[in-house]
C-alpha cells in the first residue's frame, strides 16, 4: 500500500491531478445547484456519534470526532415541516416536505404553500425563537475511514452543521466544501474529520481535512459512490419512526415533479409549528421577513471495525 500523505492542498496526488472537472458531490456539498433511505446510518443525537442499523443503535462512539470519507451527497438541501407536537413514541411522517428546498413534494398531504420561499413556515419567528418552523436538512453518504470497503452509511445533517461561516479550522459543511472546491479539491478525495462543536447546546458538526486518500484507496471510493447503498442514503424518505422508512421521496434527477398551479399565500389557519428534535437554524439562507410574525411555537466501545462487523448479520 502507498504511504499515507498528510493533507496538503498544494500537493495533489496523481488521481487528483488527472481527475478533470469536480464531481457533482463537490458541487452539492458546496451549495451549488449543478450538481435517505440507507439501512445503516450515523446519528448525532445527543451530541454523540451513534451507529444505527434498521433504526436500532448498534454502538455509540466515545470520541468527539469521527473520520470518514464522504462518497455522495443529495444534490439539494431538503426541508421538513411537522404540524403536530413531537412525540417520540408516535413519530409520524412530516406534514410537508421538499426534496429540493424549493417546492413541496407532490406527495405531501398538508402542503403549506406552492413554493417554499413564499411559505409562512419559512418566516423567521415561525419556529422557536427567531428560527423557522420548516427545517433544512442535507443527506450525505459516508464510509468509515478505517473501513472504506465496508458499509455506506447515511448521515442527515441539520442546518447549523450545513450553513454558517468558517472560523479558522472550524467549518460547517458548505464552508468546508467551498474551501476545498476553491483549491480544485474534491471532498471525496480526502479523509474528512467530523467533530462536534463543544460550544453548541445542540448537536453541531465541523468538518476538516485529515489526509489525502492513497492511490490504492481512491478506486474503491469511486465504486462506493456509485453503489445502490450510496444512492439510497442520499434519497429523501418519509419515515414513520426513526430509521423505518414508509415511503421514498423523489429528489432532483430521480423523478420529475408534476407542474403545479400557483396557489395563494397560505392563511393564518394553517397548522402551527411542531415540536421536533432538531436544533436552531440561525444561519439558514433566504429568510422571509414580515412585520407581523406568526406566534412563536416551541420546536421541536469497541473499535469501529468491530462495530461494523456486527452489522453483517443484518
Amino acid at each position: 500500500m502507498s504511504e499515507v500523505v498528510p493533507f496538503n492542498p498544494s500537493k495533489l496526488p496523481a488521481f487528483a491531478k488527472n481527475r478533470g472537472e469536480l464531481s457533482d458531490l463537490a458541487k452539492a456539498l458546496a451549495g451549488g445547484s449543478g450538481g435517505g433511505g440507507g439501512g445503516k446510518r450515523i446519528s448525532i443525537k445527543g451530541g454523540v456519534f451513534r451507529l444505527l442499523a434498521s433504526g436500532k443503535e448498534v454502538a455509540a462512539i466515545d470520541e468527539r470526532y469521527l473520520d470518514v470519507v464522504i462518497v455522495n451527497a443529495a444534490p439539494k438541501v431538503s426541508r421538513v415541516f411537522y404540524a403536530k407536537s413531537y412525540d417520540a413514541a408516535t413519530v409520524s411522517a412530516p406534514d410537508c416536505w421538499s426534496p429540493d428546498g424549493e417546492k413541496p413534494s407532490p406527495d405531501a398531504e398538508n402542503r403549506q404553500a406552492s413554493r417554499c420561499a413564499e411559505c409562512v413556515q419559512n418566516i423567521a419567528g415561525s419556529g422557536q425563537g427567531n428560527s423557522r418552523a420548516c427545517r433544512y436538512q442535507q443527506r450525505i453518504a459516508v464510509v468509515l475511514a478505517n473501513d472504506m470497503e465496508g458499509d455506506v452509511m447515511q448521515l442527515t445533517l441539520p442546518a447549523t452543521s450545513v450553513f454558517g461561516k468558517e472560523n479558522g479550522d472550524e467549518r460547517p459543511l458548505q464552508a468546508y466544501a467551498r474551501y476545498l472546491v476553491a483549491q480544485n479539491i474534491d471532498p471525496s478525495e480526502l479523509v474528512t474529520r467530523m467533530k462536534f462543536d463543544t460550544k453548541s447546546e445542540s448537536p453541531k458538526l465541523f468538518f476538516k481535512p485529515v489526509r489525502w486518500l492513497t492511490d490504492d484507496e481512491r478506486p474503491g471510493i469511486v465504486d462506493q459512490s456509485k453503489s445502490d447503498a450510496a444512492i439510497r442514503a442520499i434519497t429523501m424518505t418519509v419515515a414513520k419512526q426513526d430509521g423505518v422508512v414508509s415511503k421514498p421521496l423523489a429528489i432532483e434527477g430521480t423523478r420529475p415533479a408534476p407542474v403545479e398551479e400557483e396557489a395563494p399565500a397560505p392563511k393564518a389557519k394553517k397548522a402551527k409549528a411542531a415540536t421536533v428534535e432538531v436544533e436552531d437554524d440561525d444561519d439558514e439562507p433566504t429568510v422571509r421577513k414580515e412585520t407581523k410574525k406568526p406566534s412563536a411555537v416551541p420546536t421541536a466501545k469497541a473499535s469501529l471495525a468491530d462495530m461494523v462487523d456486527d452489522w453483517d448479520d443484518e
